[in-house]
C-alpha cells in the first residue's frame, strides 16, 4: 500500500513535515486522532496541530481569519503555526479544551505535496513518545514509534536536523500572543 492509501484508510504515517519529522494522518478522522494519542502515549488534553497545503484550504477549517493573522502569515519566512479560536469542519477530538485548533499552512516540500495528493489536512505531532524530546533527525526517532506507525516515509532528509515551528495564538479578546518563538 502506498502512503496515500494508508492515509485514506485511516492509517498513521511517519513523515517529514516542513519542520521536523512528524506522526500524522487524516485530521478529519476521529479514529486517526485516537490512534495518534495511543502511539505517542499522550494525554488527550494535549491538543494536536494540523497542516494544510494552502490559504484556501485553511479557510475550510477556520470561521474567520483576522487581517492581523493574514499579515503574519504572508510575512513569515519560517514555518508558523497559528492557534485559532474559531475552528469549523473538524472533529471535536482534535480541538483543545478551549475549542481552539492549531493550524500551519505548509508552503513547500514533501508535506505540502502529500496534503495536496490526499486532499486531507494532516495531523502533525513530533515523532516521539510523550514527554521525550523531539528528535532532531530521523536517527533519533524511538524504535517504538517506528514499530507503531503504519507507514514510514523513506527520504534523503533522514539526517537533516530542523526545528519546530513558531506558534502564535490568536483570540478576539487578546489578539496575537506568541506561544513558541
Amino acid at each position: 500500500m502506498n502512503i496515500i492509501e494508508v492515509i485514506h484508510n485511516g492509517g498513521i504515517v511517519l513523515y517529514p513535515t516542513d519542520t521536523i519529522w512528524g506522526i500524522g494522518g487524516d485530521a478529519t478522522n476521529p479514529e486517526v486522532i485516537q490512534k495518534i494519542y495511543q502511539i505517542k502515549e499522550r494525554e488527550p488534553e494535549k491538543s494536536l496541530l494540523i497542516l494544510v497545503d494552502s490559504y484556501k484550504t485553511l479557510q475550510k477549517y477556520v470561521e474567520e481569519i483576522p487581517l492581523e493573522i493574514w499579515e503574519i502569515l504572508e510575512k513569515s519566512i519560517e514555518p508558523t503555526t497559528i492557534i485559532y479560536s474559531n475552528p469549523k469542519n473538524l472533529p471535536q477530538e482534535l480541538l483543545a479544551k478551549d475549542g481552539s485548533v492549531a493550524i500551519r499552512v505548509v508552503k513547500k516540500g514533501f508535506a505540502k505535496d502529500l496534503i495536496k495528493a490526499t486532499g486531507k489536512p494532516l495531523i502533525s505531532t513530533s515523532a516521539n513518545l510523550s514527554g521525550q524530546h523531539s528528535p532532531a533527525n530521523f536517527d533519533e526517532i524511538d524504535p517504538v514509534i517506528l514499530q507503531r506507525v503504519d507507514y514510514v516515509v523513506n527520504l534523503h532528509r533522514k539526517t537533516i536536523a530542523r526545528k519546530a515551528s513558531k506558534i502564535i495564538k490568536w483570540s478576539p479578546e487578546k489578539g496575537v500572543e506568541i506561544i513558541r518563538d
